[in-house]
């Protein structure tokens, strides 16, 4: 199935616009992993985001691995591997969304397709837009995978680069316009925009139309639940990928962690479900 087809039936069926972002820290792993060995790294890393994985299924539209806290350990590639495997067989229905933020010249971009959906088996893949159509082609052309470019971050420093005005337009609406109306034929594209910049959010929900937004930011970075809906979901009360990790995968510490991660996404659904 089409990636655009799995969110858009999670959205749906599921009744839920969370997207669980899956950050595994070794440092902050409940108390159940504390006597791990440095060895055993690669095996904490997939025994614990399996479990939350199988705790927060029922209310995630979307799980997003972020690549880069895995390939920092021996065997973390590995690990994540067998995770997205996990989630392909265990709950099929739920898109993975690999966090690799990819860019680069279209041969070098052909291997990093390869790597996020034949390697990896992910659904989507985060993309970096900078280097302009042909570095975003080999994954534009695998149009049952999503697409999912930068646009307007939720960091502090979004505003260094993605505001700077070009013939009078700020740079992050000329990236919506492009992609919505150049690069999204086939209809697998998706916009990265920050729950912390909420009237940026509106623009762009206004630019874009119906396409798909994730939207990091909530929780520990202090987007705010009520004005990213009310600015960014789509004219349907769909649209948006709401992403949370450490308010997730961190809610207990102790050996009820998975109970804590189920309860934590629950209401983080429950509470995106009442702005709708």
């Amino acid at each position: 199935m089409r990636f655009a087809d799995k969110l858009r039936a999670r959205w749906d069926e599921a009744d839920t616009l969370l997207c669980v972002g899956l950050d595994p820290d070794p440092a902050k792993f409940p108390e159940a992993f504390a006597a791990s060995e440095p060895d055993d790294t690669a095996d904490a890393l997939f025994a614990f985001c399996r479990d939350i994985v199988d705790a927060t299924a029922a209310y995630a539209c979307a799980f997003k691995p972020q690549i880069a806290y895995f390939s920092a350990h021996n065997g973390g590639e590995a690990a994540l591997q067998r995770l997205i495997a996990h989630i392909n067989g265990a709950h099929p229905d739920v898109p993975v969304i690999l966090d690799a933020k990819r860019g680069d010249i279209g041969s070098t971009a052909s291997q990093y397709a390869i790597e996020a959906f034949d390697r990896y088996g992910a659904d989507a893949v985060t993309l970096n837009p900078y280097m302009g159509r042909d570095s975003a082609e080999p994954f534009l052309q695998r149009n049952d995978r999503g697409c999912i470019f930068l646009c307007h971050t939720s960091n502090p420093g979004a505003r260094d680069f993605q505001e700077l005005q070009v013939d009078g337009v700020p740079l992050y609406q000329r990236i919506a316009r492009t992609i919505a109306a150049d690069w999204n034929t086939d209809g697998n594209c998706a916009l990265v925009v920050g729950a912390t910049y909420p009237g940026e959010l509106k623009v762009i929900r206004g630019i874009v139309g119906d396409m798909p937004l994730l939207i990091p930011g909530v929780g520990a970075q202090g987007g705010d639940v009520e004005a990213v809906v009310r600015n960014g979901a789509a004219a349907d009360g769909a649209g948006l990928m709401i992403n949370s990790s450490r308010g997730i995968l961190y809610a207990s510490p102790g050996a009820g962690y998975a109970e804590a991660a189920a309860d934590a996404a629950r209401s983080l659904r429950d509470a995106i479900n009442r702005f709708r």
